[in-house]
């Protein structure tokens, strides 16, 4: 599990409405057009899948950015912020 950043630029008012909607569904937003959160590769995988259906190539930008930060202490925050929670539950399913 690793921090993702998620930034984007998009034209649209509802494209915009939508991909921040499906960003928030696994990220917290920190900032209008930026998001992040904990995640295995396979969960970012998927939810960059979900966020490019909603993009149009010619016009939006996308960019996700894995950063190396492992463990929460090694994270630091600067100024008024809240830290992005860990997600430690793990569901089983058989």
């Amino acid at each position: 599990m690793r921090l993702w950043v998620i930034a984007y630029d998009i034209a649209d008012d509802k494209r915009r409405r939508n991909l921040a909607k499906c960003l928030g569904k696994q990220l917290q937003r920190v900032q209008e057009s930026v998001f992040e959160g904990w995640l295995h590769q396979p969960e970012c995988n998927t939810l960059i899948e979900e966020a490019r259906q909603l993009l149009d190539p010619g016009q939006d930008r996308l960019r996700a950015y894995p950063l190396a930060v492992r463990k929460p202490e090694r994270y630091r925050l600067h100024g008024r912020q809240v830290q992005t929670q860990r997600n430690t539950d793990y569901w089983i399913i058989g």
